[in-house]
């Protein structure tokens, strides 16, 4: 019978294959170390991007002085950050001061709300390098570095190191119990959340790097944490590279122990500030305007003023023109008395007045006599006869 031998493998060459494999493995697996170094208890939140799966736990509670590792994929998307001032029951229903995530101690595909520190990463595949940085867009609650282990080389270490919750504007301060240090500060909003604006926002007219820039606002972000973004633009000093098999992010770092950039990394725009974080003047640099917009409508009043409401051809009175006449008839008629009125009923045969003072001459008598109808009897007219001849002889003496 022939015995079979195997030759043993050589070392050189068992080396190869575990160094083969270990790489192997390390372009193919992504791990998050969540430690918890603040001295109360902060509840992680995890989301996931679009197209990429959620990782194992979306939500879970941290105790002071604890750490967890969270497996990932490559090609993973999405943020990380912490809660503070949480209270769930025991089926995972609550809400939470800052970072809260719908209610639930698993976010379930539900994001922070804003004020939250937020770690922001795209895993890269294969060779593709990874792409991270930390957020303070959408307000700040918690000190965050993110430091990455890199499988090549040198990472760079993203972060916020500082309390800004300590040197936040009243405007900006989101106060509440226990969960944040600062007398009750618990959070600092962003100036796109305390306002509203499109200038703080990058919206609207503002959705471009040229008409969105730097606030009074964010700048004290800035000065705080020059490595993290302060506003939507804010990518030269704020995005990183690396490729990583893991990536540690520590809540409330020591800031001491932080390691130093790399020396390659062109430094930021903004000069370090001091440790303390210098109270804003009360007057902001970039001050929010008051309510009254920029440029304000003009007076009621208009420049051009219309005339008062009496018409510039302005109707005649009342009284018209041409009046009518009274209403007195222009032609009236004659008083009742007939026209053609009948004579008094004094008697044909009236006798005359007993004395005649001017006596006509006695052939006027006689022709007047003649025309009479009355029939005077003869004594009568003889006695006549003798006065008028009388008469007439008195008369011819009378005369000159």
């Amino acid at each position: 019978m022939q015995l079979i031998t195997t030759r043993p493998i050589p070392f050189f060459s068992l080396f190869i294959a575990i160094s083969f494999l270990f790489s192997f493995s390390l372009s193919y697996s992504n791990t998050f170390t969540i430690i918890n170094n603040c001295p109360h208890t902060i509840w992680p939140g995890t989301l996931a991007g679009s197209g990429t799966p959620q990782l194992p736990t979306t939500g879970l509670q941290l105790d002071s002085g604890q750490s967890i590792r969270i497996p990932s994929v490559p090609g993973w998307s999405g943020r990380i950050w912490a809660r503070t001032g949480c209270s769930f029951d025991e089926s995972g229903i609550g809400k939470c001061q800052t970072g809260d995530c719908g209610g639930r101690l698993q976010c379930d595909g539900n994001g922070a709300t804003p004020p939250a520190s937020l770690f922001e990463i795209t895993l890269g595949k294969g060779t593709d390098k990874d792409f991270y940085d930390v957020s303070l867009v959408d307000g700040y609650n918690l000190p965050l570095i993110a430091s990455p282990h890199g499988a090549h080389g040198v990472c760079n270490v993203t972060g916020c190191a500082l309390d800004i919750n300590t040197g936040c504007p009243k405007e900006l301060q989101v106060v509440g119990g226990e969960g944040g240090d600062g007398g009750g500060v618990v959070a600092c909003k962003s100036a796109c959340e305390a306002f509203g604006l499109d200038q703080y926002c990058c919206s609207g007219e503002f959705a471009n790097p040229t008409t969105c820039r730097p606030s009074f606002y964010s700048t004290i972000f800035k000065r705080a944490c020059p490595r993290a973004y302060s506003y939507a633009y804010d990518d030269g000093t704020s995005t990183f590279t690396c490729k990583a098999y893991e990536y540690s992010l520590v809540f409330c770092p020591k800031v001491n122990g932080i390691r130093k950039p790399d020396s390659t990394l062109s430094p930021p725009t903004i000069q370090e500030p001091p440790p303390t974080i210098q109270e804003p003047p009360p007057t902001p640099i970039f001050q929010e305007p008051p309510p009254t917009p920029t440029y304000q409508e003009a007076p009621a009043t208009p420049t051009f003023q219309e005339p008062p409401p009496t018409p510039a051809f302005q109707e005649p009175p009342a009284t018209p023109t041409f009046q009518e006449p009274p209403p007195t008839p222009t032609f009236q008629e004659p008083p009742p008395t007939p026209v053609f009125q009948e004579p008094p009923p004094t008697p044909a045969s009236q006798e005359p007045p007993p004395t005649i003072p001017f006596a006509p001459r006695g052939e006027e008598y006689l022709a007047n006599v003649s025309s009479s109808s009355m029939l005077l009897p003869v004594p009568t007219l003889f006695i006549l006869l003798i006065l008028n001849v009388i008469s007439s002889a008195y008369l011819a003496n009378q005369e000159p």
